[in-house]
């Protein structure tokens, strides 16, 4: 990927009409801590729907200058997250980001039929990773939603990326489908679903990316020669994104690389009508900072 660090995220954010985003149960220290330092840097302009109550407290306690923000008192979880995504349906917003509530909560008024942002395609999760090993930023894509994607599925999963990088700036991305083998082994699902995804790319049937699998990580990603001594791949360790083969391997890869090596991460539900700014609760502020602005230039 052209990208060094996730500071670029930031920087093209920065000169640029600042778009609102309403905030589903914003009683939340680290989110408003990153809205108070995106509003100040002139990203973004918070709507806050949440706990009255909670929310003035912690701004007055955390000392933000969030005061002048408009607050929406709606202390019920599913309403406030209905009210947020009916307000960006509406256009009042431009984006919606998750505060102190279940994803479920979130994404359930995210789908709603009437008043939702459903735009007719998978919803998947794409989680930007700045890797220092690397010195460079990695996509993963789907750690937060899709928990056993079928094959129809993945291929939205790697569109909504690839669509999404490409928004970026990066071209043609290169897309390596990951499993725990390199060889197709019908014994395990997603090895044949990475040589079915290489084969459409091929065709013409995925486009606007070059995509490779199965793939191993270090084959992904690696440098070290020895990754590529069995295969021969176009990927050959420069992969953009990485898609993983369920959920479970998408979360692993994400939180290792957060809390065991220290990586710095940006990330957003796509494939609605409008952004989604999805982190989880354990996330620091400033991976909700990055993930705001991450928002902000797919609004």
């Amino acid at each position: 990927m052209a990208f060094d660090t996730l500071d670029f995220l930031l920087e093209r954010c920065r000169g640029k009409t600042p778009p609102r985003v309403a905030v589903a149960a914003a009683q939340d220290a680290d989110v408003l801590c990153a809205l108070d330092e995106a509003r100040r840097e002139g990203i973004v302009e918070p709507l806050l729907l949440g706990d009255r109550r909670r929310i003035g407290g912690m701004i007055q306690e955390l000392g933000l200058d969030l005061g002048r923000c408009e607050i929406v008192d709606e202390p019920d979880d599913g309403e406030a997250s209905r009210r947020a995504v009916a307000i960006v349906a509406s256009g009042e917003a431009q984006l919606v980001m998750k505060g102190q509530v279940k994803t479920a909560t979130l994404l359930k008024a995210v789908l709603d039929k009437e008043r939702g942002l459903r735009a007719g395609s998978v919803l998947s999760h794409l989680f930007f990773l700045e890797i220092p090993r690397l010195h460079r930023v990695v996509a993963v894509t789907d750690g937060g939603l899709n928990t056993y994607p079928a094959l129809q599925d993945k291929v939205q999963i790697v569109e909504n990326a690839v669509s999404c990088l490409r928004r970026l700036g990066v071209e043609r991305p290169r897309v390596a489908a990951l499993a725990a083998v390199e060889r197709i082994d019908p014994a395990m699902p997603c090895t044949l679903d990475a040589a079915a995804l290489t084969l459409m790319n091929r065709r013409g049937q995925i486009g606007n990316c070059l995509l490779d699998g199965p793939l191993t990580l270090d084959q992904a990603v690696g440098a070290e020669a020895g990754c590529f001594r069995e295969i021969d791949t176009p990927i050959a360790g420069n992969a953009d994104i990485l898609l993983l083969p369920h959920i479970e391997a998408g979360n692993l890869v994400g939180k290792v690389a957060l809390s065991l090596i220290g990586c710095r991460g940006a990330g957003a539900v796509l494939g609605a009508r409008a952004p989604v700014v999805l982190t989880s609760r354990t996330d620091s502020a400033e991976t909700k900072l990055l993930s705001i602005a991450l928002g902000v230039l797919l609004a």
